[in-house]
């Protein structure tokens, strides 16, 4: 038995009906059209990194602890852990999974790398004075982080409920009128280098506070950069990383249409469809230095973009100095009080 196949929009998910007119597929409720050559073939993201062969001269490392593998040249006799500070044995040579194609070399060095730690712990009032010490700042390494890039272009329709009020008086009354609207954007918009971080190894929070990375600093991979630092080997796939792309993106393209509606007093988006066309991937390397603080039996937890100087991260506080502060501060707002109340009664 033949069976009937219905085309379903991607925007909207209402049927397509071929348009003699236009040649494509179309869309009634969105007017979304499409090409019938390209339609439903699964196109995705192309990906063009090549694989490692057995002939180079890096190694691969695994932590003890978090499993992390850990990439650097064989000169390396022995390392410790940058995302949990363990130490790591060796494992082999590295080969076969996709190398990255291009690389962001260190701009930072480790000095600077402290100086900017030391500046984010400076003016913490509440930080227990043991966390700071100069022996955990050596053991900052620099890490070239795995990150999976992605190209692509969003074809968007938003539709938006808007409002101006305005208000005015005269001698008897205050007068308010509201006026509603309603508002539709549609366009195109399109997208370099949206990056993903590959590795489970560290936080994603943590890998994203640190971006921007500038993109026109990646040059072609080439092992030497790897010299005096280690690089982190990427556990996530491309198709796993594919839906935070397509979803930054897609925030992206509803944060960029939101700058058209300027004007009214309030404008609430009511519909929004966002196509996304993928196109290349790639997989390169972004230079960060990270420490991990035990303190407390917690792990703290800090990076800095190796190219840019951002640097990020989360502290403790010392609940003996949060509660005497909070005292302090009652003691001072009740004395205050007090003050007023007898100057009234003086008075």
């Amino acid at each position: 038995m033949s069976e009937l196949k219905n085309f379903k929009c991607p925007n909207c998910d209402g049927r397509l009906e071929f348009d003699s007119a236009s040649q494509k597929l179309k869309c009634p409720f969105c007017d979304g059209e499409y090409d019938p050559e390209t339609f439903g073939s699964d196109k995705g993201y192309t990906i063009s990194n090549a694989k490692w062969d057995d002939d180079n001269d890096l190694s691969v490392y695994t932590c003890r602890s978090c499993g992390g593998a850990i990439i650097t040249q064989q000169e390396t006799a022995a390392t410790s852990c940058p995302y949990c500070g363990n130490p790591v044995v060796m494992q082999g040579n590295i080969s076969g999974d996709y190398k990255p194609s291009r690389i962001i070399p260190f701009k930072l060095n480790k000095e600077q790398a402290k100086e900017e730690y030391k500046k984010h712990l400076k003016g913490k009032i509440l930080l227990p004075k043991t966390f700071a010490n100069e022996a955990i700042i050596d053991e900052m390494k620099g890490v070239y982080v795995p990150f999976w890039l992605f190209d692509g272009t969003a074809n968007a329709q938003i539709w938006y409920n808007a409002e101006k009020v305005r208000t005015w008086s005269d001698s008897d009354y205050d007068y308010t009128e509201t006026s509603y609207y309603k508002l539709f954007r549609a366009g195109r918009v399109s997208f370099e280098n949206v990056p993903v971080d590959a590795s489970t190894n560290i936080d994603d929070n943590l890998s994203q506070s640190v971006e921007p990375f500038d993109s026109n600093d990646l040059v072609d991979f080439n092992a030497n950069y790897l010299a005096g630092h280690l690089a982190d080997k990427y556990n996530v796939e491309a198709s796993e990383c594919k839906k935070i792309a397509d979803d930054r993106i897609a925030n992206s393209t509803q944060s960029l249409f939101a700058t058209t509606t300027v004007g009214y007093s309030s404008v609430i988006p009511i519909s929004t469809r966002v196509l996304i066309n993928q196109g290349h991937q790639e997989y390169v390397m972004m230079p960060m230095w990270l420490l991990n603080v035990k303190y407390n039996n917690k792990d703290y937890k800090f990076a800095m973009n190796g190219q840019t100087g951002k640097f990020v991260g989360n502290l403790p506080a010392d609940k003996g100095k949060a509660i005497s502060i909070a005292v302090s501060i009652f003691l001072i707002i009740a004395l205050a009080v007090i003050a007023v109340f007898w100057f009234k009664i003086g008075g």
